[in-house]
């Protein structure tokens, strides 16, 4: 991404970017001066209030609908941010889903390719859309891409969600694979892994109660806020991490 004063900047979009570490993320790198696309799949209002927010406190943002499981519906998010901001110059993979709790005794196929398909192919399908349009190889002006993985990833998961957890395991080493092949071409790939983090991301999966469970498991007992994982999204998007590349920067409070 262009430095501070950069007067050319190109749109990051952030998937899933309606609520959550989603939301955090568009409303600081906005805060910075990137016109930022509000990524959402149903909740129109939600992402809606995303945008009048960034554009009350005087940055740009607009918010496009797409499932980052289906192709067709990723091809045209890129296509709408071009036409709406010029050029992309970074890209934050956020959207995901857990799959619900299931031990993998239990788990069903459906539930499984919903999971691969949104969280692994959606990843790395955006990723595919913002390396055609930012390599050198293909014309563009380089940038910078962030994927957004899970301490699951390392932890495992076990008796919560193997699945999520492996999906996310795939992340990052898909981070890393994209990271090298891209690295001459002016675009830098990186992951970060959060912990647990207090948002609304444990709700529906069927434990209200799961953060305060599991919070004495973290060395500095509590959750991590959004902005803070946001923070480290912010960071490795910027020029002050240009020699960051294939880097998995867990954000986890030491869990």
């Amino acid at each position: 991404m262009q430095g501070a004063g950069g007067e050319n900047r190109g749109a990051v979009i952030v998937t899933g970017a309606s609520r959550g570490i989603g939301a955090a993320i568009a409303s600081l790198v906005a805060a910075q001066g990137y016109p930022v696309v509000v990524n959402f799949l149903k909740d129109r209002p939600a992402a809606d209030a995303v945008v009048r927010d960034i554009l009350s406190a005087g940055g740009r943002a607009t918010a496009i609908q797409g499932d980052v499981s289906c192709e067709k519906e990723i091809v045209h998010l890129f296509e709408a941010a071009v036409l709406e901001f010029g050029r992309i110059e970074g890209l934050v993979n956020n959207a995901g889903i857990t799959g619900g709790f299931a031990r993998v005794d239990a788990l069903s196929a459906d539930v499984l390719a919903r999971v691969l398909a949104v969280n692994v192919t959606g990843t790395i399908l955006c990723c595919r859309e913002a390396v055609r349009r930012m390599s050198t190889r293909h014309g563009g002006q380089g940038g910078s891409i962030v994927n957004i993985s899970s301490l699951a990833a390392r932890l495992g998961g076990s008796g919560e969600w193997v699945h999520y957890a492996a999906s996310k395991g795939a992340v990052d080493t898909f981070t890393v694979g994209l990271a090298r092949e891209v690295a001459d071409e002016g675009i830098r790939v990186n992951a970060v892994a959060p912990g647990l983090t207090d948002t609304d991301f444990h709700s529906p999966n069927g434990e209200i109660g799961r953060l305060a469970r599991l919070t004495p498991s973290i060395p500095m007992q509590r959750p991590a806020a959004p902005r803070e994982i946001a923070e480290g999204v912010l960071w490795l998007l910027s020029p002050a991490a240009s020699y960051a590349t294939g880097t998995i920067l867990e954000i986890g409070g030491g869990r």
